[in-house]
Parts: C-alpha cells; structure tokens; sequence
C-alpha cells in the first residue's frame, strides 16, 4: 500500500466532497516538477446538470453584483447608499434590526432616513461596531491605539470609502507594501470613482489634484527554514528561498501560484500587458460561472496537486510565502477570488483614529433606536409579525457572569446580521425552511488571532544610526528593517507581522501587529491564556528583528482572538469545497418577514465592503 502523507489524506478526503460533474474531472499525474501541467479540457456548463448551471450562474451574478438583465448592482447601491437614500415608505414598517455592527446601523440608518421606525438589538453591553473593533485602552501610551479587526480598505471597494469619506472620517494610506520612513504621498485623498459596466463613471465628489502614493520598497523580511532575507531580494533571485523547500524553480512562490491559477482566469478574462482585462459582460458572466461549476468542489490542496500538477515542494513553499498553509484544506474558491479579484497594484486605506470611527459616526442618527445588553434568544414569527425575545448580561464580549433580565421586542419584520454560528444557539419559530436552516448549521467560519505590542520607540523605522543613538552605551549590532508599513513572514507562530503606517501624533512609539494568523495557526494562539501570548509573540518577533528590539517593548499588547469572542463566532465564513454553489444562495434569501444581513451574505466575506452590500440589498428588500 503506498505510503498516505499529509497531503494524500486531503486528496482521498476531496474525493468524498466533489459534485458528480467534477468527480469526472480526469486528475492530473502527480508532477515532479514544480511547473504547472497544462489545464486539461473540462465539460462546459452546458452539457452537465441543468439545475446545477442555473445556480452557477445565480452566484456569479451575485458575486459580480449583476443582475439577471445585465443591470450593474453596485451602481445602485452606490447611489442608495451614498447619493438619494431609499424612497420615502408609503407604509412605514416597524423594523428591528438584530445586531449593530456595520451591516445592522448602516441598514437601520437608511430605513430610518425613510420613514420606517427602527429597532437595533445588539447582546454586547459596552460597544457596537462587530467585527470593527479597534484597541483604545491598555497600552502604556494612551495616545496609542490599535486594529483587533478590520483595519484596512482597499480603493477597489467603493462603498467603504464612499461612507467613510461622506461621514466625514479622515482616511489615508494603508501601507500594505512597505514605503521608506519619512515618505508621505503627495497630493490630496482622490475622491472615489467606481467605473459602472454601463460604461458610465460615478464619483463621490470632484478630484481635488493628483494622488501620489510613496513609492513601495518591498524591503520587508522572509524568515523561512532558518533563511532571512528581504523580500525584494526574493523576488530578484528566489532560488536560494525556493531551495529550502526542496524547490528547484527560478520563480517567486507568488509567480508560480499566479501561473497554475491564469488558466482558470482566462474563463473571464484576457491577458493584456502585465495585467488582466475582463471579457464583455455576457462572457464575464458565464465564464465566472464555468469556474464555479468546475472548481467549485476543490479544495485549495486539490487544486494545487491534482489539477495544477504542483509537487509538495511548492506547495509548501507557496503555502507559507503566499499565505495559503492554514487555508489549504479549505475551499479552492475563496483563495482564488482574493488573487483574481485584488488586484495588486491596488492602494489600501485607513481610518485615522481607527476604525470604529466608522460605526460610531452611524450613531447620532440611531441613539434612540440603539438597545445594548439586548442577547437575542427566540424569534417568534408564527403572529404574523416578529417577535424577539432578549436576555440582558453583564460583563463584555468576551465573558459571561449570568443573565439578569429580559425583554421583548416586537416588528412587522426583522433584520437579522447574527453569524450563523451564533444563530445557531437562536430559537426560531416556525423552523426556518431546510434551505436556510443547512446554511446556518453548516457554513464554515474561520478564526483569526492577532497579538499587538507596544514599543517605545519606532525600531522598525531605524538605520543604524538611530540603533547607536537610540541604545548609546546598550547598542549592539543586529538587523535593520527601517520600513514604514508593510508585513514581513516567518515560519515561526508569529507567522505575520505588520508594521504601523503612520505614527500616533504625539507619540515616539508604535504598536506592532506581532502575529496575524487565521485557521489551525490561529488554534494556537487560542490555547493560550492572553498575558501568555505575548512573551512568545516578542520572542517571534526577535527571531527576525534580533534581540535588542525588547529594549522598547513597554511589557504592554493587546490581542483578539475571535473564535473566543462569544458574539462572533469566528472571523469571518470561509466555505469549504462545495459550499459556494450548495449553501450560498440560500444565505442571503429573506425567510417570511425575516431578512438576513451582514458579511457573511455577501460575497465579499470579512470585508467591511460585503457587509455594506448585504445593508444596501436588505434595506431594499425590506422597503418594498
């Protein structure tokens, strides 16, 4: 019997998730080459399952937010969110609104604005926002703030920095390739501009002058199988890297992934230049449906090994360079839309002052309609209206001393934003139908822990020079980052780390994101009590940066882990292979007078953007 390794055991496990169409799929002879075999032909749409194209093409046009008659989904949404508001209820609706994070108070906020009367439930008792939580409190320096959550917005995402910027919140650069210290960009924060696949333009205001970010360096660290070395110097000569792997390939971890996944993306789109065009609408469509129907029930693993024709060695190589190790197991879909979808010559964006300035700049139009302390427990909607029962609790998020009182609310509909695995723990009277009720025992959600540190000092903007002069008799030699932004990898717990973009005014210190992990890396961390982790987070740190930067760590950090958070559940929905096309399509449909809400609807999973997507859609559904 030949031996089963790791990766054998994920390929016999594929075999059991696989749809029939696939599972037809010819598997590609195991490669002992790196390079990627030649895609082989698959069965177009059009000869298989007719049901089963009809639903590939349903969740096509959800993702690229088309509709049946070709109607671009985002122009409109841009324009209910950002420009007119919904139309004024002819019959005002009691509504309540289970939950206040982003989704939540940005749908309450519009269906306000037309007339309905508005309820929003929230269990946590001390914050609103969800998943947008940024650190205020616990560092040494009380200037000094940062991210548990959502911490950065991509100009690719209109809706985001449409509202951030209409609310009024400053944004600026988010580095996330790193830039020299002292580098500012030049010129003012560009309005934004969504081109509609109408061919027509929207923008959120006049341009103001051209917008010219720093120059990216690049110059951040690979730490791997006992080699550091810059990142630009990997991606000039990649060889010493990839060998370390067992890898004999010239090309970076990233050029190889990009080079087995541009076959799938010729289904919808052409090369052109050093970038990619999307094909005519119709074509766009129907090939983004094609790739759902063939690679739908794919994990990552699968796709890499069997169909890309990968060895082990770049996938192990790939896996850690490129982020993928925890997520290998889990749906081939949701790592491909991130590399087809983000492009990466994209400029990110933050909030200054953080990113709960978004959800709290939502709540001097709701002060009266927010409820804190509110736990939903049953939602009863046999009367012919809603009912949601709520418990009251003491302590935080993240503890439970006992339930104190309760409460009912009462609504022609609800809007219900809880995770799924939240919801699961809801009573819901009468039984949601099968559909729905699948999605919600089933969708999978991931977990994502960060560990932050405070320093004193800014170490990873120092030249040697500032080494000498900022340790004076205490200096010793060690390696230099001297970066403002950007992340380094290592193969160590920390596995990512990210360096603050801007300073806090006032203040000669900076709070490092030590260890950004999701998945199995996360589980880790999990394990550990949270003073605990943060010792372990300063030595990872060390092993890159060299010892002496615990001479400014101030002994303070802050870290989140959101599998323990008791409201979230997890990070965000990750599906595993298949649960696109099988669970998908259910998620966002309205049960009754229950309507459903939040990122998790969406397409656009842990993304403030998908979040506003499923706000907009729900509060039309709901003002109908």
């Amino acid at each position: 019997m030949p031996e089963i390794n790791r990766r054998g055991f994920g390929r016999l496990a594929a075999l059991g998730v696989a749809g029939p169409a696939l599972a037809a799929l010819p598997a590609a002879p195991a490669a002992a080459a790196a390079a990627p075999a030649a895609v082989p032909p698959s069965p177009a749409p059009a000869t298989g399952d007719a049901a089963r194209r009809r639903t590939c093409l349903e969740v096509a046009r959800d993702l690229l937010l088309v509709g049946e008659d070709g109607t671009d989904l985002k122009l409109g949404m841009l324009k209910v969110l950002i420009d007119d508001g919904l139309p004024k209820a002819r019959r005002p609706k009691r509504v309540l609104v289970i939950g206040a994070g982003i989704s939540g108070l940005v749908a309450a906020t519009l269906l306000k604005q037309a007339g309905h009367r508005v309820t929003v439930i929230e269990a946590n008792g001390d914050r609103i926002g969800g998943r947008i939580k940024t650190f205020t409190t616990g560092f040494a320096d009380h200037r000094q703030y940062a991210e548990a959550g959502a911490m950065r917005v991509p100009d690719f995402h209109p809706l985001a920095l449409a509202l951030i910027d209409k609310l009024g919140i400053a944004r600026r650069p988010f580095y996330n390739v790193d830039v020299r210290p002292g580098a500012r960009p030049r010129g003012p924060v560009p309005p934004v501009v969504y081109p509609a696949r109408d061919g027509s333009v929207w923008r959120s205001g006049p341009a103001r002058g051209r917008f010219t970010a720093p120059e990216r360096l690049n110059h951040t660290w690979i730490r791997v199988n006992g080699i550091v070395q810059r990142r630009d110097a990997y991606a000039a000569d990649p060889r010493r890297v990839n060998a370390s792997f067992g890898l004999r390939d010239g090309r970076t971890a990233g050029r190889i992934l990009d080079e087995a996944l541009d076959p799938v993306r010729d289904h919808f789109s052409v090369a052109r230049g050093s970038g990619r065009v999307d094909k005519p609408l119709p074509e766009l469509v129907e090939g983004w449906a094609r790739v759902l129907y063939e690679f739908d029930g794919y994990s990552m693993n699968r796709f890499l090994t069997e169909h890309a024709g990968l060895d082990d060695a770049a996938v192990d190589a790939i896996g850690t360079l490129e982020n993928l190790t925890s997520r290998l197991p889990l749906a081939f879909m949701h790592t491909f839309l991130t590399r087809s979808l983000v492009n990466p010559s994209a400029t990110y964006w933050e909030m200054a002052g953080g990113s709960r300035r978004l959800p709290y700049a939502l709540v001097p139009g709701l002060r009266k309609e927010i409820h804190l302390d509110r736990r939903a427990v049953r939602i009863d909607t046999s009367g012919g209206g809603v009912r949601v029962d709520t418990v009251s609790e003491t302590g935080d998020e993240s503890s439970w001393r006992g339930r104190r009182t309760a409460e009912t609310f009462h609504g022609d509909v609800a809007v219900v934003t809880v995770p799924f695995p939240a919801l699961r723990h809801v009573e819901i009277t009468p039984a949601l139908s099968y559909a729905k009720r699948r999605a919600v025992m089933e969708l999978h959600y991931d977990t994502a822990t960060k560990v932050l540190l405070e320093f004193s000092r800014r170490w990873w903007e120092f030249d040697e020079a500032d080494w000498r002069r900022e340790l004076g008799a205490r200096y010793r030699p060690g390696p230099v980052t001297h970066v403002t932004g950007g992340g380094s990898v290592a193969d160590n717990a920390n596995r990512f780390t990210y360096y603050p973009s801007h300073p806090v005014p006032g203040s000669r210190g900076g709070v490092v994101l030590a260890s950004y992990v999701w998945a199995d890396d996360a589980a880790r961390w999990d394990s550990m009590d949270d003073r605990e982790r943060y010792g372990y987070a300063l030595r990872g740190l060390q092993q890159v940066h060299g010892d002496r930067i615990a001479e400014f760590y101030t002994g303070h950090g802050r870290t989140q882990s959101w599998l323990r958070n008791r409201y979230a559940f997890g990070e965000a929905a990750v599906f595993t292979p298949g649960q696109m096309t099988e669970i998908h399509p259910a998620i966002p449909r309205a049960e009754g007078p229950l309507h459903f809400a939040g990122d998790h609807t969406s397409l656009k999973h842990a993304w403030i953007e998908g979040a506003l997507e499923s706000a907009v859609r729900v509060a039309l559904e709901v003002s109908r």
